[in-house]
């Protein structure tokens, strides 16, 4: 069964989609609760995952590996490991919280946006679990065709403009990382045929990590990658796409955006650009390095401008994911661990303030701060809710923002082994950073402060209801995770540790190779045939 466990998380919601296809438009509410129980299906099927996990292996598990497209060596490979198990956990329990936020949001087209959510899931989780390089890129694209739609046809006035950047922006690195995917298929043929065996090339990415590239290939593989990440994160200067994408984007949109979707920027640096490309990652990685530095107070910065409540947290967006992306190129363990905690952090917080956002735009239509004052005395257990996910995004001890914050600092202070050969001072822009971590605290409690707090001056603020059973429900699971995720954090720390470490010992010895083409630890092995049983043995 656990052979089918991974391929079931994966294909469950497109399944449901299909299905959903086939009911009437006009039967909303068997339309919002399929999708609902199909989302949290799927859900509970990846806690199987979790729960079957070897957290002392550093390869993939749960892996499927079947024959696609043969023609191009094309596999239908896929698995997880300590790096991406908790982010297809974290994809498939947001899913369902979003499908409850949107359940009387989304009044228009219900059909329509329940199968593009459900499809959207699909190709989050096969971007998240695919070994195969071909396979991810396919899965990276599904993902943009959902996305544009949700923003594009349930989004606020400027949703055309804000959809249409958000395509362009992310379609110019996908096609250039395409064509840098193609260029390590025939570069692996090549070393293949050098290592003395028929050139049989591969997509395969357990394959490519062992491929050395010469060091100057290495830097335009890294460069185009890296674009495709940057953009995705987004890095400064590259995150113009994201505010207007939030504020544009229905609450739904906006959840699944931050929550999930800037999480792979992160994730595919680490899985792809860092032990793909090392010569690369050690010459320009701290380049990435001070501009996830810059983002971190730039984010900040911009946060506590603004006005509209919904592009103050896009912006803390930038300023949060700067910390990742300063851990994954800090190129040592607390640094990578800590990136991806606090991506996984930033995956509850920022969703819970996104979904804290649309309760006030529900009720109110406004999403301008000056509009709102003394919200508390009208709506306590909401209060409550926003305050604790304010106070996780800040990084409070206890809460989950406090644990990825403090391991990526630490990792980028003290620096990594080579990295510190390339950068001088890397603790200096540490030090730059940590002030990310103050201001966070400045902008984000200011918010609170003048929307739930003070005297309730502004009559229409006055009689607002307080969260009904169902927004209380999609609230407690997301502020019992950012409790969970501050005061336990060793179980999901612990299945990090074997693949960062082999990530970095991998690293370091195709560093250490001659700048040439090659496979590094010599060529690999094709599978011997198995052996035929004695006639009348039972197989």
């Amino acid at each position: 069964m656990t052979d089918l466990l991974l391929p079931t998380v994966l294909f469950l919601p497109l399944v449901g989609a299909l299905f959903l296809m086939l009911v009437p438009a006009r039967e909303e509410g068997m339309l919002r609760g399929t999708a609902f129980a199909v989302s949290l299906a799927t859900f509970l099927v990846s806690l199987g995952l979790v729960f079957g996990f070897d957290a002392d292996k550093a390869g993939f598990q749960f892996v499927t590996d079947k024959r696609w497209v043969d023609s191009i060596g094309a596999r239908f490979k896929i698995g997880v490991d300590g790096i991406s198990v908790w982010l297809v956990l974290l994809t498939t329990f947001l899913t369902p919280i979003v499908l409850l936020s949107a359940w009387r949001s989304i009044e228009k087209k219900v059909k329509e946006f329940v199968i593009t959510f459900l499809i959207l899931e699909t190709g989050m989780l096969g971007a998240f679990v695919a070994i195969d390089l071909f396979l991810f890129y396919i899965a990276w694209e599904v993902m943009l065709i959902p996305m544009y739609f949700i923003i594009g046809v349930w989004g606020g006035d400027r949703r055309v403009y804000a959809s249409i950047k958000f395509v362009l922006y992310t379609m110019v690195g996908s096609l250039l990382m395409l064509v840098a995917i193609f260029y390590l298929y025939v570069k692996y043929g090549q070393a293949l045929k050098a290592a003395g065996l028929p050139e049989e090339s591969t997509f395969d990415l357990e394959a490519m990590w062992r491929l050395q590239l010469p060091h100057t290939d290495q830097i335009w593989c890294f460069l185009a990658f890296s674009l495709a990440f940057a953009i995705k994160v987004p890095v400064f200067p590259l995150h113009t796409w994201l505010p207007d994408a939030h504020v544009e984007a229905p609450t739904s949109g906006s959840v699944i955006l931050a929550g999930v979707l800037l999480k792979f920027g992160v994730y595919g640096f680490l899985r792809f650009a860092i032990p793909l490309f090392p010569y690369a990652t050690q010459t320009l990685g701290p380049y990435m390095f001070i501009l996830g530095m810059v983002g971190v107070v730039y984010g900040a910065l911009m946060s506590y401008a603004q006005d509209d409540i919904k592009k103050l947290i896009a912006y803390s967006s930038v300023s949060h994911l700067g910390f990742c992306v300063m851990g994954a190129f800090a190129l040592n363990p607390a640094g990578m661990q800590g990136a991806i905690y606090a991506a996984l952090s930033h995956g509850f917080t920022t969703s819970g303030l996104f979904l804290a956002v649309g309760v006030l735009y529900d009720r109110r239509h406004t999403r301008r701060i000056v509009d709102y004052g003394g919200i508390t005395s009208e709506m306590p257990f909401f209060s409550a809710m926003f305050l604790i996910c304010t106070l996780g995004s800040v990084g409070l001890p206890a809460l989950s923002g406090f644990v990825g914050e403090f391991l990526t600092l630490i990792g980028s202070y003290v620096g990594g082994r080579d990295f510190a050969d390339y950068m001088a001072t890397p603790q200096l822009y540490t030090v730059v950073a940590t002030s990310g971590v103050i201001l966070s605290a400045v902008y984000l409690l200011t918010l609170f402060q003048k929307v739930m707090l003070g005297p309730l001056k502004n009559p229409k603020n006055k009689g607002l209801p307080d969260l009904s059973p169902r927004e209380k429900a999609v609230f407690l699971p997301i502020v019992l995770g950012i409790f969970v995720l501050g005061v336990a954090p060793m179980p999901f720390l612990k299945p990090m540790a074997k693949p960062v470490d082999a990530l970095l010992q991998s690293y370091r010895t195709k560093l250490a190779a001659p700048d040439a083409l090659q496979i590094v630890g010599g060529a690999p092995k094709k599978p011997e045939p198995k052996a035929a049983a004695p006639e009348g043995t039972p197989e």
